[in-house]
């Protein structure tokens, strides 16, 4: 399949294009906290607390006088990091797991890839959320700790899919033909194993970020991940519970911005499915 006619197939996209753009939109958010915010996010302003969008304050102001929308704006950095880093985590120590499980495999060592897979399965009986609370039992709250945990969560999940989709690729005739040219295990893999299972990879990569937003903006929500003042999408839905009469827009602006990054990067996943597999592509 061509470069050219995926490129041209995501024009024709509606659900890619829509979480293009949704997924841009939370990038150009936290690039453009970066360098400028109306206010700044650590501001206090007692006096101006709680005030309705304004020409001043666009989204208005929370309980402590803060500008919501520069808080909205520094918390899609936080999402950002925790996704990339976490799912960064997942793809790299889950991915070499698996080709390790599939190399087992086709070299009829079948124990290590049954090590493998039944520690995939412990490691699925903590949830990022578990994980997060005993980590914070041992090491206090905060960013760092958020991440560890969800990563460790996604490395089960690579790992599963790298295995299945390694197992398949290592029972092709090419393969047998690269072997009997002498390639290694380790030259087999990165040359034609890797190659071959990028696609589903890679869709379980943006997937594995918008689960890591969503898992994120949970811990912060508990108290278990951000710590104040660094400004966080699940810590303002907390801090807005307690205001929903007075204010109830504090908790619908957080709300959305999860919820817009989440679906983007869903339809992103999805598109990304549709495209990269040969036989959705020839269906559509």
């Amino acid at each position: 399949m061509s470069r050219l006619s995926i490129v041209s197939r995501a024009w024709r996209h509606p659900s890619f294009l829509v979480g293009a753009l949704l997924s841009l939109l939370l990038a150009a958010a936290a690039l453009l906290s970066l360098l400028w915010t109306p206010y700044p996010v650590a501001e206090i302003d007692i006096p101006a607390r709680l005030q309705p969008p304004s020409a001043v304050h666009w989204l208005g102001t929370d309980s402590l006088g803060r500008d919501i929308a520069s808080l909205l704006l520094v918390g899609a950095q936080n999402s950002i990091v925790v996704g990339l880093i976490a799912v960064g985590i997942g793809l790299l120590i889950g991915v070499a797991l698996g080709c390790i499980a599939a190399v087992s495999h086709a070299q009829g060592r079948g124990w290590i890839e049954e090590l493998i897979m039944r520690a995939s399965d412990f490691t699925f009986a903590f949830p990022a959320l578990l994980s997060a609370i005993m980590l914070t039992a041992i090491y206090g709250p905060g960013l760092v700790m958020s991440i560890v945990a969800i990563g460790i969560f996604n490395i089960p999940v690579f790992a599963r899919i790298t295995r299945g989709a390694a197992n398949a690729v290592w029972a092709r005739d090419f393969i047998t033909a690269a072997r009997a040219a002498g390639k290694g295990p380790l030259a087999i893999t990165v040359d034609h194993v890797l190659p071959n299972i990028a696609s589903p990879l890679i869709v379980q990569a943006t997937i594995s970020f918008a689960t890591a937003i969503l898992a994120e903006a949970a811990l912060s929500y508990l108290g278990l991940g951000t710590q104040p003042p660094q400004p966080s999408w699940g810590r303002m839905l907390n801090e807005a519970q307690t205001m929903m009469f007075q204010a109830p827009m504090l908790a619908v602006y957080p709300g959305v911005a999860i919820m817009l990054s989440v679906l983007g990067l869903n339809l992103i996943g999805d598109g990304l499915r549709d495209l990269l597999d040969p036989k959705l592509a020839r269906q559509r």
